[in-house]
């Protein structure tokens, strides 16, 4: 495969010479037509009239599009200035869901430097990962979160934090410089950021993402799926360091001129209230949150509410009908993945319907093949093969050929497609529980188990069993006063079998406070497998 990369405007060269052999990319198909130089940051940045509002927060503090503008250039100037900072070197950002790290992840693009944005909450083993892949050599850290950044002792990583008045502080550093900022022209194709992969187990993959692709996708699932307007409030609970939150807090409203409303802490109760409260119009959080929301949403003016999109992980049709029949919303079903930057398959007002994901974002392409990769006819499951604009470039990771087969993206999922072209979801292609020869998708008899009134969370894994081989064991966090018992075990048992052939029920559960998730709310299936 010819990659016919442009020319390039970094000066550390790093993540392109380590992008995949070409042999080993996936096939990029209806790639909007972007010029060759083009900056996705100044792009963005570019979304909105100068006094119209880009970002809010809960205390009422607002930035037009103008002041945005004005402190990421300050901060760009402190970059290429004073920290020495030449495009192409990755620069770390670690913080909660501010303004202000907003506004760095603008000046590192800005700057022609290539952003790593991680999360709040991952600690000191992790960031050092994540600093020895990324070869990163400078990070911007919210003053409060310095500690684990600190403790990962990362060889010559300048630290510098933001916002705590101190002499050293980035902020204290910026405020005299000049408040506007000359884009680096990079190339449409020089990496922008590095996305690291949330994943539960072993260690991390950083995917390499473009200037183009970080437009790509507001002009794909955002343009003809979403379809916000510059009148939408977004807000939601993903952190920036999570691509699903990149995108439905940064890149798709300021792509269309719109605001969004920044949580520090965006939990179930904060996003009711941060709805009720200023009206918010544009939802993106995952499917526990939509659940737990339902048990309080009665005390809470939703109606200001017209696109609530879900992802991360599978959205039950219990989930998706229950919401529906309390707001009177169609939820927006989508499957991503940090190698593809966001979602892929999804659906939209009349057409999204529950239990199922939907079809290919137009610009996307998918297909479901059997291991040695031959499609499978409709209605038989197999695994998710897809490809678009975006995908998977891993950064120096022998995975890549795992993931990127004959110029498919192999997203690990296991799905059907209907016959008339409708994705649904299975599992997640290792997840599989085979029983005595049954093959077992866990994702549905959690879905079961959902729908009885007692159960506020599910998780089904296999078990050995020397019987069969394997059998299903439920973990299950109960609604409050409900007891923990053997009659609560019977009454699951029975309403299990009642919904589905006997062989899918659950021979053993478990009751526990809460499920393990990763800080993006992904389910740590492994912390259930190392429990048993």
């Amino acid at each position: 495969m010819d990659l016919d990369l442009l020319p390039s405007a970094h000066v550390d060269t790093f993540t392109r010479d380590h992008l995949p052999p070409p042999d080993r990319w996936p096939v990029l198909e209806n790639i909007p037509d972007y010029p060759e130089r083009l900056n996705c940051a100044a792009e963005l940045l570019a979304g909105g009239a100068p006094d119209a509002v880009c970002l809010r927060t809960p205390d009422g503090q607002s930035w037009t599009y103008g002041e945005l503008r004005a402190r990421s250039a300050r901060i760009a100037h402190v970059l290429t200035g004073e920290l020495g900072v030449v495009p192409g070197n990755r620069v770390l950002l670690r913080g909660p869901t501010t303004p202000w790290l907003v506004a760095c992840w603008m000046a590192v693009l800005q700057a022609g430097a290539v952003a790593v944005t991680v999360l709040a909450a991952q600690r000191a083993h992790e960031l050092a990962d994540v600093c020895d892949i990324g070869q990163v050599r400078y990070a911007l850290c919210d003053h409060r979160f310095t500690g684990e950044l600190v403790k990962a002792a990362v060889p010559d990583l300048r630290i510098v934090p933001y916002g705590g008045g101190g002499d050293d502080d980035l902020l204290r550093r910026a405020q005299d410089r000049p408040d506007s900022y000359d884009a680096v022209p990079t190339s449409c194709d020089d990496v922008a950021l590095i996305a690291f992969t949330s994943g539960t187990t072993g260690r991390p993959k950083g995917c390499l993402h473009f200037h183009r692709d970080v437009l790509a996708i507001a002009d794909t699932f955002s343009a003809t799926v979403l379809r916000p307007s510059a009148d939408d409030l977004f807000t939601g609970s993903p952190p920036l360091g999570f691509t699903f939150g990149l995108g439905g807090l940064v890149v798709f409203p300021m792509r269309v001129g719109a605001s969004s409303l920044l949580l520090e802490k965006a939990g179930p109760a904060e996003l009711l209230a941060a709805v009720a409260d200023q009206r918010v119009t544009v939802l993106f959080t995952a499917p526990t949150a939509y659940r737990a929301m339902l048990a309080e949403a009665d005390a809470y003016d939703l109606t200001s509410l017209r696109r609530c999109v879900s992802a991360g992980e599978n959205l039950p049709a219990a989930t998706w009908q229950a919401w529906y029949d309390r707001t009177g919303l169609r939820l927006i079903n989508g499957i991503g993945a940090t190698e593809m930057l966001h979602i892929f398959i999804s659906a939209a007002g009349q057409e999204a319907r529950p239990g199922a994901t939907g079809r290919p974002v137009p610009g996307y392409a998918a297909r479901i093949v059997d291991a040695a990769l031959q499609p499978v006819p409709d209605g038989q499951p197999g695994l998710l093969a897809v490809r678009g604009p975006t995908g998977c470039r891993y950064l120096a990771d022998e995975r890549q050929r795992e993931y990127v087969r004959a110029g498919w993206n192999l997203t690990g999922d296991t799905y059907v497609r209907d016959i008339d072209g409708w994705y649904r979801y299975v599992a997640r292609a290792d997840d599989m529980i085979i029983s005595a020869g049954y093959n077992i998708a866990g994702p549905e008899v959690e879905e079961t188990l959902l729908r009885h009134p007692d159960v506020v969370e599910a998780a089904v894994i296999g078990v050995p069993d020397d019987e069969r081989g394997q059998v299903v064991k439920a973990f299950v966090v109960l609604r409050e006063g409900v007891p923990a018992d053997d009659a609560t075990v019977a009454e699951l048992r029975r309403f299990a079998k009642s919904v589905m052939v006997p062989y899918k029920c659950p021979r053993e559960f478990r009751f526990l406070p809460g499920l393990p998730r990763t800080p993006t709310g992904k389910l740590q299936r492994f912390r259930l497998r190392d429990a048993t």
